[in-house]
């Protein structure tokens, strides 16, 4: 062999064994990390009193997503993070996921590490699922995750033993596990070694979603002797319930719940600078695309301790200091170091923007209701909103909704009370461009736009599935929970091959059925409000009337 044809068979060698590494980089990785019940004015860039200065770094080095929008509580929020999708059309905008419940996201909506395990990339999931338990098509091991560690519910506690209703709730891929430690910095650790032991020959996906600051709150002890002193007087929330609650605890003599929350937010903001000192070290920041939020703002009545001032209103609520969360997103040479992102986004932009950005292809087969703001975030387009974004809120009180509909000018907010005879409606309007604190309630002065706006709410609600999420806040009389939550979920092989059609004989009663429901909900999952007569609805064929689009979105 010639000299020349030795360096041409060289040449071939190392591009071969280069190729997927370059591969690999040709694509970024994707962390996002979602903090539980984060309040607005609780981070050191908007002025706040908790040393977080991981992400201070991140508003530093990346950009602030400044009009971040989310639910007011947290399963709809994940759900929609999931699928790009509303909530209110999953079946998963008025409550959360409770231990009793036997609801989970629909396993034929397409989940956004789906769509990244398809791209080649490895796919992992550290921390709290709240989206579903009780059967095996909901885990997270069958929703696009090649790794799971964590827990399924909500609520576990920050020490060992972490468990929910008094059974244990902490796996990795469905085996029980019993880690020992502080639960943020266990998912910290165990986000640090899947970083380090990664194929690098492939990009990874990995999604940390923290317990804290959720309740029940508890931090280690040199952090809670840190915020001893901290100034527990903080400003009106500016909303009933809320401030009611903080107004009985004083009366009671209650300990302020803000020196532990402060303590956990500390410990939370050292976790995530731990996973950002791993990049680091691993020579992967600059590749790795970082996106921060909470899942809804913060739990400021008396035992939640966050503070959303100068927003009003907090978690449950849908003003914005329930539903306007702190939000950051770094890509280094991508994304602006510090700069701003003042256009509305929401959780249900996140899939189609994440796909955008690291261009691979969203698998969704149903239409997404986010769209891609990557422009507005790397390149500062303007994109105005054309609809209402809309969220909801039935908890704690089952029978009164929080709802709101908004765009980039408007804002409606109504707070429904459903009683046994009546039904009791407030509406405040806000022009939210002007004042997007909330002073000034318009509703008075513009009536037929209040009307309008609710109208177009009602339409939203009539999407929501019958057997969907309501505040069932207490479990059915005599439920009792499992010893370990790990082994709940119903196995693949002892569930039937298809969804079924509840009480409906056959499923032209069910159209029937969906029909005569109205606007009170969707018998038929993923249609729109049904029009025309009961004869054009049945002679659809499980079409639905408004979109053309088959019930069960196959298309075919």
């Amino acid at each position: 062999m010639t000299s020349k044809r030795v360096q041409i068979a060289c040449i071939a060698i190392f591009l071969s064994l280069t190729a997927p590494l370059a591969i690999a980089h040709a694509k970024p990785n994707v962390v996002v990390i979602v903090a539980d019940d984060l309040g607005w004015n609780d981070v050191g860039y908007h002025g706040g009193d908790i040393d977080t200065p991981s992400l201070d770094r991140l508003a530093r080095e990346g950009a602030q997503l400044d009009r971040f929008y989310t639910a007011p509580i947290c399963s709809p929020t994940r759900a929609a993070l999931m699928t790009g999708r509303d909530p209110m059309r999953l079946g998963v905008a008025y409550g959360v996921i409770l231990p009793w419940d036997n609801f989970g996201v629909h396993p034929d909506e397409h989940f956004l590490p789906q769509s990244f395990e398809a791209a080649g990339y490895q796919t992992a999931m550290v921390g709290k699922w709240h989206l579903g338990h009780a059967q095996q098509t909901h885990h997270p091991n069958e929703r696009g995750f090649q790794h799971f560690y964590g827990h399924l519910h909500t609520e576990v506690g920050f020490y060992p033993p972490f468990s929910n209703q008094g059974g244990k709730d902490f796996q990795r891929n469905g085996v029980s596990i019993d880690d020992e430690g502080y639960e943020t910095f266990l998912l910290a650790k165990e986000v640090s070694r899947y970083i380090r032991e990664r194929d690098e020959r492939k990009p990874f996906f990995l999604y940390m979603p923290f317990i804290a600051p959720h309740t029940p709150l508890d931090a280690p002890k040199e952090l809670q002797e840190k915020y001893a002193d901290i100034d527990t007087d903080l400003a009106p929330a500016r909303s009933d319930h809320t401030d009611l609650t903080r107004k009985v605890a004083k009366m009671r003599g209650d300990p302020s719940a803000r020196p532990m929350y402060a303590a956990v937010v500390d410990a939370m903001d050292q976790a995530i600078g731990q996973v950002l000192d791993t990049l680091d070290a691993e020579g992967l920041a600059d590749d790795t695309l970082v996106l921060f939020f909470s899942d809804n703002g913060g739990a400021a009545y008396s035992t939640g301790g966050a503070d959303n001032a100068p927003l009003r209103g907090g978690k449950g609520e849908t003003f914005e200091g329930g539903i306007r969360v702190i939000s950051l997103m770094r890509w280094p040479g991508h994304v602006p170091a510090g700069s701003k992102m003042e256009q509305i986004m929401s959780v249900m932009d996140v899939f189609p923007t994440l796909a955008a950005a690291a261009r691979i292809e969203a698998r969704n087969r149903r239409p997404f209701d986010g769209r891609s703001m990557w422009p507005a975030i790397s390149e500062g387009k303007k994109q105005p909103r054309d609809e209402l974004l809309y969220f909801a809120s039935e908890i704690p009180i089952y029978g009164h909704f929080n709802l709101t509909a908004f765009d980039d000018d408007w804002k409606l907010v109504q707070e429904i009370d459903q009683e046994q005879l009546e039904t009791k409606v407030k509406n405040s309007l806000f022009k939210i461009r002007d004042d997007p604190n909330e002073f000034e309630d318009l509703a008075a002065k513009h009536p037929e736009r209040v009307a309008a706006m609710s109208k177009k709410i009602e339409e939203w609600r009539a999407l929501h599935p019958i057997g969907g999420v309501r505040s069932i806040i207490a479990p059915p009389p005599g439920w009792r929970p499992p010893r370990d939550w790990a082994d709940y979920p119903i196995p693949l092989e002892r569930l039937q091959s298809d969804t079924t059609v509840g009480v409906a004989p056959n499923e032209d009663s069910l159209r029937s059925l969906d029909h005569m429901h109205g606007s009170r909900g969707r018998v038929v999952y993923d249609c729109p409000q049904p029009q025309g007569t009961i004869r054009e609805y049945l002679a659809s064929k499980g079409k639905c009337p408004v979109t053309g689009r088959f019930a069960n979105d196959e298309g075919e």
